[in-house]
């Protein structure tokens, strides 16, 4: 396992992301389905997830943490989870962008914070390249994802080029297609976007958001306690 980490975390590193399969058996994902069919308001998802018990525990699994752990070198804490669905009365899309927002205690003025806002009683803002390039996500499928209900497409390498203005042209892309219980492992500075599906049915995705070392200037994350 340890040579298969490292494998990963050089995909990572040298292309803004990693496919994992089978994380988490099929046999767990049904109970995790069950879950955020009781949680979920919103038929398109919620961005405040890791304030429910059964994310922040899944956040703190090691089968999740150690992916991130070994994509930032160091040790890792959770500071936000997202979950996303694609139905056919949300049949959402996103074009090619960046992961900039963090979700955090309170406004500061710490140089290279900028667009400050409050999304579902939550502050956040867009965060300095130097701070994002200390993070990864980890994406959990909980349903199958292929190019039928609208995959997650990634540029290869492009956070490596910091950060990028609207309408940067793409020159490849790959789609990001893996059965339930699969990762995406990426960084928030990769260019990716997601098409409305063409086949909707359920696309539910657990996104959480892990940081090595801290904020400057006081900042402090959002207590999701």
């Amino acid at each position: 396992m340890e040579s298969e980490l490292v494998g990963i975390a050089e995909s990572v590193r040298r292309d803004g992301y990693a496919v994992v399969k089978n994380v988490v058996p099929l046999s767990e994902v049904l109970g995790l389905l069950a879950e955020a069919e009781r949680s979920m308001c919103d038929g398109a998802g919620d961005r405040n997830a890791l304030a429910w018990p059964w994310v922040s525990r899944l956040a703190a699994d090691p089968r999740l943490a150690r992916l991130a752990t070994a994509c930032l070198s160091g040790p890792v804490r959770p500071v936000r989870g997202i979950l996303f669905d694609k139905v056919p009365g949300a049949n959402w899309k996103l074009g090619y962008h960046q992961d900039r927002a963090l979700a955090l205690r309170e406004k500061r003025d710490v140089e290279g914070f900028v667009g400050w806002s409050v999304k579902d009683g939550v502050v956040h803002a867009l965060a300095p390249a130097e701070v994002l390039e200390r993070m990864v996500a980890v994406r959990l499928s909980l349903d199958d994802c292929g190019p039928d209900n609208g995959p997650l497409r990634v540029v290869p390498g492009s956070h490596l080029h910091g950060l990028l203005p609207k309408g940067t042209g793409v020159a490849s892309e790959v789609s990001c297609n893996l059965s339930a219980g699969g990762v995406v492992l990426m960084k928030p500075l990769t260019l990716h976007a997601s098409s409305a599906a063409t086949s909707p049915s359920h696309r539910r995705v657990l996104h959480i958001e892990y940081i090595t070392g801290g904020l400057p200037g006081g900042l402090e994350f959002h207590d999701w306690s």
